[in-house]
């Protein structure tokens, strides 16, 4: 009995990661069918992914799910806009609020809006959300833009809607203009085309010979001197054209991957898939920014700059006297030192002892000292 009732666990828990991985795709399905700005840029291809994305507390969840409000309610957008990103509780309990009248969970439950509740029952609340979106051609909702009021597209009026347009075009005088316009629709190249045309290639004629004669160009010469004049500008162009792709090519090292250079070596590879990849990580990292700079950045950009004060010059004076006054003690601590070294070595040199005359050991003031009395000694014999 116990391995039936592990058994049924588990079957169940794959039964709701399965149940959670097929609405983590709906919903991201969903949302990009809608052109949520929010989830631009994303090339999400795993469910994990989706489902983090989702079921994930963060603020890009959040404005998601603020999005989805906005998008089934319109009159929100002024009273959501108006919450600061310091005031995220605020917010969450105005979209609990906003679930409570539609009757799709209860007042207080802010885990859900916050992302905290199991992710089964989040991603219900979202479909449940998403399934109230029934405008066909959603526009996309900014925190400047004025809220309207929209509503769906019925059949009858589409039709009423096409049927009015075809009786208008198909009146006077917009269907004579369509079939025998007074503007020559084609181009340049196509006329040049039509008009060297020999008369057996009729069986491509048609509409393009109705053009053409309802313009008047069929049988037109064409000098010598405009083709010359069309070469030249064609040639010029396309050795301009040549010169740059040459430039780029040698800046974009990486598309000489696949060529080994002169030393038989090949340079840094890199395909196109990991370019793309380096694209989608470059447009995630600009709709990250993009977001912080609206919800936190922007108040400290908008701000005036200081002003700055009338007497700086007196600072750029006290701080060029300052630094020459560091430099003066510099110097000053330098030749104390030198004179501490300079007594120092004096000191050493009195005090060693020292090899002199007859292999013995005297010091310099005691050598100094005797060298004295020989001295006296001497003066006093020759001063008898």
């Amino acid at each position: 009995s116990l391995t039936i009732l592990m058994t049924f666990v588990i079957d169940g828990r794959m039964a709701v990661g399965l149940k959670e991985k097929q609405l983590s795709q709906s919903i991201y399905s969903s949302l990009q069918e809608l052109d949520c700005p929010l989830v631009e840029g994303l090339f999400l291809r795993e469910d994990e992914s989706m489902q983090e994305l989702l079921c994930t507390p963060s603020l890009h969840r959040l404005d998601i799910l603020k999005w989805i409000c906005i998008s089934i309610c319109p009159s929100l957008n002024k009273k959501l806009s108006t919450f600061g990103s310091s005031q995220t509780n605020s917010l969450i309990e105005e979209m609990a609020r906003f679930g409570y009248e539609m009757l799709l969970c209860q007042l207080d439950d802010t885990d859900l809006i916050k992302g905290l509740a199991p992710p089964l029952r989040q991603l219900v609340f979202l479909e449940q959300l998403l399934s109230l979106v029934t405008v066909p051609d959603l526009q996309r909702h900014s925190g400047n833009s004025s809220s309207s009021t929209s509503a769906t597209v019925s059949v009858p009026e589409d039709v009423s809607k096409n049927t009015d347009f075809l009786s208008d075009v198909l009146s006077s005088p917009h269907l004579p203009e369509l079939l025998n316009p007074s503007c020559n629709p084609w181009p340049s190249d196509i006329r040049e085309l039509l008009f060297r045309r020999e008369p057996s290639g009729k069986s491509c004629q048609g509409t393009a010979d109705a053009f053409v004669s309802s313009s008047g160009y069929r049988n037109r010469p064409v000098s010598n001197k405009t083709k010359e004049g069309s070469l030249k500008e064609v040639s010029a162009l396309l050795q301009k054209t040549n010169s740059v792709l040459s430039d780029i090519y040698k800046e974009c090292t990486f598309l000489k991957a696949e060529h080994p250079n002169s030393s038989g070596s090949k340079g840094p590879s890199m395909s196109g898939q990991a370019l793309q990849v380096a694209l989608s990580d470059l447009s995630q990292l600009m709709s990250a920014f993009s977001q912080v700079y609206a919800t936190d950045f922007r108040d400290y950009c908008n701000r005036e700059p200081p002003q700055l004060s009338s007497n700086a010059h007196l600072f750029l004076s006290v701080h060029q006297l300052l630094h020459t006054c560091n430099k003066e003690l510099q110097a000053l601590h330098q030749a104390t030192d030198t004179s501490r070294a300079v007594v120092k070595t004096v000191e050493q040199r009195q005090q060693a002892r020292q090899f002199w005359s007859r292999g013995e050991m005297h010091s310099l003031p005691t050598k100094l000292e005797e060298l004295k009395k020989k001295y006296e000694e001497f003066l006093s014999l020759h001063q008898r």
